[in-house]
């Protein structure tokens, strides 16, 4: 199904928000995820769904290749064939102190995840980990909605210094849900008090997909 560009801005050093306006009824869970074909690539790019509405879709992605590189450079108005609604997404349940944990380019899913509980009546709190300052990115959407945000930075150049872990183990919680890379996730596994839900974001090289939950 085509898309339409509405937006594709950098947000820092190398990410971008893009919005696409079309067909968003195939979207059942937060966490899902779209898959975009770009013109002169074989395999479809895979990108965790940030947000969403009736009309529109938000993709947040980073460029680490040539497919990637080539998204940054779309302009509004031009029209991308995306496969949407992909992968498991999270399910919710009925805690009542839930904690997302995002790393990286997992923080995206979990804004559309912190919407839909806020809609339930419960508001979490949100851990976003990443390597230092420069990376940073919503931040202040999180806490737009009305969540209390925890940033950690490896070097410590902004917030708390170390990982997403250090600042879990002080936080009084009753499950989570997390996003982010497979040694955070090991961390997490090793120091979460609850049970939880984690939504992989490795790359299947074989037909391009990402793996969900």
């Amino acid at each position: 199904m085509l898309y339409t560009i509405t937006e594709n801005k950098k947000l820092n050093k190398n990410v971008y928000k893009m919005i696409l306006s079309g067909d968003t009824s195939g979207i059942s869970a937060p966490g899902q995820f779209i898959n975009i074909k770009l013109d002169g690539f074989f395999l479809r790019r895979p990108i965790s769904i940030c947000d969403y509405n009736g009309e529109s879709i938000t993709v947040i992605y980073k460029t680490v290749g040539d497919g990637t590189e080539f998204m940054s450079t779309l302009t509004e108005g031009e029209k991308l064939d995306c496969l949407v609604g992909l992968g498991n997404g999270y399910t919710l349940n009925n805690a009542e102190k839930p904690v997302l944990i995002g790393g990286g380019v997992g923080v995206p899913p979990l804004f559309a995840l912190a919407k839909a509980l806020i809609n339930k009546g419960v508001t979490p709190e949100v851990i976003l980990g990443f390597n230092s300052d420069d990376e940073i990115f919503l931040e202040k959407e999180f806490k737009a909605l009305g969540c209390k945000v925890n940033v950690t930075t490896v070097d410590g150049s902004y917030g708390v210094k170390g990982f997403v872990t250090d600042v879990l183990n002080g936080l009084d919680y009753d499950y989570f849900y997390t996003c982010g890379p497979m040694p955070m996730f090991r961390a997490i596994e090793n120091t979460a008090k609850t049970d939880g839900q984690f939504s992989f974001e490795e790359r299947m090289g074989c037909d391009g997909l990402l793996l969900q939950n």
